[in-house]
């Protein structure tokens, strides 16, 4: 019955959607690849290797030049002076992110500083994490568990170092900016329990493959049961629902009068306290706290990604 309805509405599908590419190709574009009817350039893309097809395509197309990623059309940019221009001359412009599905549903409707559209709440947002959660105070309040991360992981060196043993140091970075990211963060150190730090690792890579996930509804918007039928929501709801359960976690644990008194102060703790005293010009709810905590996920996971791949992509993409 399925293949049916496939083989049926498939015909219509395509010659509508064919009948839209051509209304759209008459947009005025910078050159690039010719893509293929309805996929676009999706078929070209390499998603191992980005920097690299990115900067083979300004080899050929110069340092702005267009592609189609199903019925999203992209501008990408590979100059400095360019990005600069889009970056900061017309900021304004471009500073809102595309609404992707992953993103959308793990920041709580783009309730955080990253995915979120330029507009009051994310200014406010913004002198939130200015003034209460990044200053220079703050950075240097958090001094000594910098500190102490940096003593435990020269300790492990010398320790490995002393028996002749190999140490991997990618390793032992990831650890170690991953438990200060933590513990300033949660006032936690996941490393100490291997059942929560076993956790904490499979919520992190599940969330980091949810965030970057090809959903067929991000190009394909007609298309968008495909990631039902091929359970790709089911396993967006299943991780948006464990993180949850973790945030819901860590904020019982510091409204605990008990807590210990590593996370006095902590981040989560500094937004837990603007919440409850309202010292903030909108009204903080559990959902924005919890949509900046996914940010922190996020920062490990770039972090992490940056050490194993080795490399910074500067190529600027631009959803239009």
């Amino acid at each position: 019955m399925i293949l049916f309805l496939l083989f049926v509405a498939f015909p219509i599908l395509l010659i509508f959607l064919l009948s839209k590419a051509k209304k759209s190709s008459k947009n005025n574009l910078p050159p690039g690849p010719i893509g293929l009817p309805f996929i676009g350039n999706l078929h070209q893309f390499d998603s191992l290797a980005p920097h690299i097809y990115f900067w083979k395509l300004s080899k050929k197309y110069g340092k702005i030049f267009s592609l189609k990623f199903g019925s999203t059309p992209i501008i990408v940019i590979s100059s400095a002076k360019l990005a600069k221009k889009v970056l900061k001359t017309q900021d304004l412009v471009f500073c809102s992110r595309p609404s992707h599905l992953g993103q959308q549903k793990l920041s709580y409707n783009g309730r955080d500083i990253v995915f979120q559209r330029y507009n009051d709440y994310w200014r406010e947002m913004r002198k939130i994490s200015v003034l209460h959660l990044f200053s220079h105070k703050k950075v240097k309040l958090f001094s000594p568990i910098r500190e102490d991360e940096v003593s435990r992981m020269i300790k492990k060196i010398s320790q490995q170092a002393s028996v002749s043993q190999i140490t991997n140091l990618s390793n032992l970075m990831i650890s170690l900016s991953t438990t200060i990211i933590c513990r300033v963060a949660f006032g936690i150190r996941f490393d100490e329990e291997a059942h929560e730090k076993r956790r904490f690792d499979e919520l992190l890579e599940e969330s980091a493959t949810m965030l970057t996930s090809f959903y067929v509804s991000d190009f394909f918007p007609y298309l968008g049961w495909i990631d039902k039928f091929t359970g790709l929501t089911n396993r967006l709801e299943k991780n948006f629902k464990d993180l949850d359960e973790f945030y819901e976690e860590l904020v019982e644990k510091h409204v605990d009068p008990n807590r210990p008194k590593s996370m006095e102060g902590d981040i989560l703790d500094l937004l837990l306290q603007l919440k409850r005293d309202k010292l903030t010009p909108i009204d903080l709810t559990l959902e924005d706290i919890k949509a900046i905590v996914m940010v922190i996920f996020l920062v490990i996971y770039i972090y992490i990604y940056m050490i194993y791949h080795r490399y910074i992509s500067f190529t600027l993409v631009v959803n239009l």
